[in-house]
């Protein structure tokens, strides 16, 4: 069979430009260290890639916010350890005021301490993160949460909303905590409160509350002890009122009620009253509680005889069983917020993990083995080589060579 010039260029030159085509390919694979170039190489193994790079794409997205959220809670934690110390040194004081041989005027130095340590607590609830965002104002962050209220005291201006963000793939946290939840709530767990009437005249002094039955049906209600004649009532709070026990009263005998019992020395006045209540319901806004504090300490009981200092006492007792409850929500607060800081370390760690694992299959998938390239770029140069001086051999014939 003739084969003419004409086809014998023609498929001459076309192998040696496909062998050009694949040896440029093998060099842009060398270039660009992946073993396909588009996704028409190896369609099924681009689409791998793909969903692998979009997997690895979103864990980083994730652990840019686990960063944002790791701040977020760091500044909060640092807001509430300071919270927890202010707190720490009120109580110090309240026990030291309660120092029988001071006079008035030590008293209201002590309550000058402790106006300043009111004033550093509020400083530190409306504590804001470097950009304007005030930590404990829920989603009203643009401005402080609290503010002095017109009728005296603190006044909280933020909203109950918890800042949200996408830590990984199902799970959401709370970067923040309302300011109300952290200084004008208490535990479920915090016990009764015992309060004296601020008009009482006799030297009636409370004790502890002890519970003696949890499940007593009167449990968990509110109740105002009245004194009169000698005698005491203990009276719920509810409308109508339910009388939870009665008798005479013996100074130093416990008053045993609703599944609590109160221990009570000195003398109440006739008309004389006490009020012994959740802590819930008994007053939870500890700037309120320090700025009582701080008015109580402030008024002088000399002259004023047993009475007065009966008053101070009683008020001195509720303030630390107050701030007691204050400084303990605090500190389930900041261990909340250290779980959650625990818990995105623990998300950090798992990341690392599956991102090393996705990294390692997508580099299974795409990535080039630049010694098996190299190896079969030689042998493509090679046989170009070969082919293309083949051809200027075989074009270099002709009859007249042969001719003498």
């Amino acid at each position: 069979m003739r084969i003419s010039t004409q086809a014998f260029y023609g498929q001459s030159m076309y192998g040696i430009g496909s062998q050009q085509q694949q040896l440029f390919r093998i060099q842009q694979q060398l270039s660009a260290g992946t073993k396909f170039l588009t996704p028409a190489d190896d369609p099924v193994a681009a689409a791998r890639a793909l969903r692998v790079s979009d997997s690895l794409a979103q864990s980083s997205q994730y652990a840019t916010s686990r960063g944002r959220a790791t701040l977020a809670l760091s500044q909060e934690e640092e807001a509430l350890k300071s919270a927890t110390n202010i707190l720490q040194n009120v109580k110090t004081l309240v026990v030291q005021a309660g120092n029988g041989t001071l006079s008035d005027a030590d008293r209201a130095s002590l309550a000058t301490a402790i106006q300043s340590n009111l004033d550093q607590l509020v400083n530190v609830a409306n504590a804001d993160d470097g950009n304007g965002q005030f930590i404990f104002a829920g989603y009203k962050s643009a401005n402080p949460p609290f503010v002095s209220a017109a009728g005296g005291g603190v006044q909280y201006m933020g909203d109950q909303g918890q800042r949200l963000i996408q830590i990984d793939v199902a799970r959401q946290m709370s970067v923040t905590d309302d300011g109300r939840s952290v200084f004008q709530s208490v535990q479920g767990g915090a016990g009764y409160v015992t309060s004296a009437n601020a008009a009482n005249t006799g030297s009636g002094v409370f004790g502890s509350v002890g519970v003696t039955d949890a499940t007593a049906p009167l449990y968990g209600k509110d109740f105002t002890i009245s004194f009169a004649g000698g005698n005491y009532t203990v009276s719920t709070n509810d409308t109508p009122p339910v009388v939870a026990a009665s008798g005479p009263y013996v100074a130093g005998t416990p008053i045993s009620f609703g599944g609590v019992q109160l221990s009570m020395s000195g003398t109440p006045a006739n008309g004389d009253s006490f009020q012994v209540a959740t802590a819930k319901n008994a007053g939870t806004d500890i700037f309120a509680s320090i700025g009582e504090l701080v008015s109580a300490l402030r008024q002088p009981t000399a002259g004023g005889g047993d009475a007065a200092q009966a008053r101070l006492q009683n008020a001195l007792a509720t303030a630390n069983v107050k701030v007691t409850n204050a400084h303990d929500n605090v500190l389930t607060i900041r261990s909340s917020v250290g779980s959650r800081m625990n818990e995105i370390d623990a998300l950090d760690t798992a990341g690392a993990s599956r991102d090393l694992i996705d990294k390692d299959y997508l580099s299974d998938i795409q990535d080039l083995d630049p010694a098996a390239a190299i190896s079969q770029f030689m042998q493509q140069k090679t046989a170009l080589e070969a082919s293309m001086g083949t051809f200027a051999r075989l074009n270099g014939i002709a009859l007249m060579n042969y001719v003498r």
